[in-house]
């Protein structure tokens, strides 16, 4: 998917500004597919405007910026059809977590142990909203999503209670001993 397609959707639940869009797109419900940076949903916007796939009506208040509300039109729905109808390409999952999990057996087990504990309480803080955003939830499609999105952060949740030890116990003496070999190299 791309911020192309990412924008037509967020518009075809709701008109919105740019930064409502880029607020949905970076923190809100959106934020959970591709990721999107300010500086590429405007210019997105201008586009999709100037094919023809959304509208643009400028809100004045009195004492405020110019406001831009983009609307979803009949032919950006149907290329935001378009682009979901494509068999989409596998999930892209990176986690700086997960590559401190493969090299730790070059760091302290404290400092494991400390980060094996931050993403428990990130994983438990994503459940949270998670479950939050599903009890506010009519849409079935969006409670799919959801309900997916849960299963997979609780899975991970409870497979980092069950097996953190693989990683926490373990002689911290091989790392010292490989510090000092690395040191004496220099």
């Amino acid at each position: 998917m791309n911020i192309r397609t990412l924008c037509l959707g967020i518009l075809y639940f709701k008109d919105a500004t740019g930064y409502e869009i880029n607020k949905a797109a970076s923190t809100g419900n959106f934020s959970h597919f591709i990721m999107a940076s300010y500086g590429s949903i405007y210019p997105t916007l201008t586009k999709l405007e100037a094919e023809g796939l959304v509208s643009c009506v400028e809100e004045i208040e009195p004492g405020k910026p110019t406001r831009k509300v983009y609307s979803l039109n009949d032919f950006g729905k149907t290329a935001l059809i378009d682009a979901i109808s494509e068999v989409p390409k596998g999930d892209i999952f990176k986690s700086e977590f997960m590559f401190l999990c493969l090299c730790s057996e070059l760091l302290q087990t404290p400092h494991i142990s400390k980060s094996i504990e931050q993403q428990i309480i990130r994983l438990q803080d994503l459940i949270e909203r998670l479950k939050l955003a599903g009890t506010e939830c009519g849409h079935k499609e969006s409670q799919f999503v959801i309900e997916y999105g849960l299963s997979i952060n609780k899975a991970a949740l409870n497979y980092l209670l069950d097996n953190r030890h693989k990683l926490e116990t373990r002689d911290d003496n091989i790392v010292s001993d490989l510090s000092a070999k690395c040191q004496a190299a220099e």
